[in-house]
């Protein structure tokens, strides 16, 4: 590919990774995003909040994720006297740590990738 590419402009691989069940996507880079918020804040709403989502998308997204995985990601609790909230369960934090650590082999391969073409 090297010989189809002009020399004097400097070319790179570019990418993003997410993984996709039979109906929906299952994670990717904004899901990654709202899982972190979800356990930073413990709430789904000022985690919306934080990304510029709505709320309804959010929680779209985490009944999305909650269904395609075995167990639930994220653990709700309804409002009342002293509020609700959400919490990243262990299965969830286990998927934060897994598709971020796939997050880095990806770039690497992008960068190893994009080496192969300055050579």
């Amino acid at each position: 590919m090297k010989d189809l590419l002009r020399p004097d402009l400097p070319f790179r691989l570019n990418g993003r990774l997410w993984m996709e069940g039979p109906d929906d996507r299952f994670m990717g880079i904004g899901r990654l995003e709202l899982l972190e918020k979800i356990q930073e804040f413990g709430s789904i709403s000022k985690a919306a909040q934080a990304m510029q989502m709505s709320y309804k998308r959010a929680w779209d997204l985490v009944n999305s994720l909650n269904q395609q995985a075995r167990q639930p990601l994220v653990s709700t609790q309804t409002g009342g006297r002293r509020g609700g909230g959400a919490v990243v369960t262990a299965e969830g934090q286990q998927l934060i740590m897994e598709f971020r650590a796939m997050q880095a082999r990806f770039q690497a391969f992008l960068e190893a990738e994009t080496q192969r073409l300055a050579e």
